[in-house]
């Protein structure tokens, strides 16, 4: 099986989505096959390859929606992931039809808490699953923790942006109980600017509450990010040679380390 990786804040805005979205071009860089799940009934990532009229107007049960119903261990992945023009990347889409699935209370739901753990187990065609999670700890988040072997949280060094993060800890905790291998990948510093004090202080913070659990790299609110997602396109595909392509590649191999570099610090979260 692919190794599985979601991204998750209950907070919206963070990055999630972005890091997702350009991260598949790092690891496609690195010699990853990918397969990207949205588990945003936003649709925000499938939106950014295929466009929303594209994406608003699929069928329910040619979206990830349909892990979420009676017939979810009956779907196939030849059904739900569709390719990409990029070689290499292929993605669940997701659009509004998830929204009503995305409830609180997820371990109520029984068997279906498993729907996307028993999915993937069919994606021995990829290197790397990358899930990208809703801005809450609802439903759709838990059974990406059920499913995933990685968690990553993306954490802009502002007030906002590292509120709750006492309370996605928990939830990783509590998803241990029935997923124990997951493991807690790290913090990334999102969205940041250098010119900011504020940001430069709140980056401090972080690295002294969770320490070797911060990623090294940083990753800016640079424009490249912003141009190359309006041109349906990966940085690292669309402006390969701008600083924003460099640190996602940066970040990409940071990450690649720290799953074959398999230490005592990151068994536990």
């Amino acid at each position: 099986m692919p190794v599985t990786i979601c991204m998750i804040n209950q907070k919206g805005g963070v990055g999630k989505s972005s890091s997702v979205y350009h991260l598949a071009g790092g690891m496609v860089e690195a010699g990853k096959r990918v397969l990207l799940m949205d588990l945003d009934p936003q649709g925000s990532l499938s939106q950014g390859f295929f466009g929303s009229v594209v994406v608003e107007n699929i069928e329910a049960k040619d979206t990830v929606a349909r892990l979420f119903t009676e017939s979810a261990f009956f779907a196939t992945l030849e059904q739900l992931a569709v390719p990409t023009r990029f070689d290499h990347i292929s993605i669940v889409l997701a659009n509004q039809h998830l929204a009503k699935f995305n409830t609180p209370e997820p371990e109520s739901t029984g068997m279906l808490q498993y729907s996307v753990r028993e999915f993937l187990r069919e994606a021995v065609e990829f290197d790397i699953v990358l899930i990208d999670c809703p801005p809450n700890l609802y439903r759709c988040s838990w059974t990406a923790l059920v499913a995933a072997d990685y968690v990553l949280i993306p954490v802009p060094p502002e007030d906002f942006g590292t509120q709750g993060l006492r309370a996605v800890h928990q939830t990783i905790e509590q998803a241990r109980k029935l997923n124990p291998n997951l493991r807690r990948l790290g913090h990334v510093i999102s969205r940041s600017d250098k010119r900011l004090l504020i940001h430069r202080a709140y980056e401090q913070r972080v690295r002294e509450i969770y320490q070797g659990n911060v990623l090294d790299t940083v990753v800016p609110e640079a424009s490249a990010f912003k141009v190359s997602l309006a041109a349906r396109s990966p940085v690292e595909f669309d402006m390969p040679r701008s600083q924003a392509a460099k640190l996602t590649r940066q970040l990409t191999r940071e990450i690649l380390d720290r799953i074959n570099d398999k230490t005592p610090s990151l068994k536990v979260a």
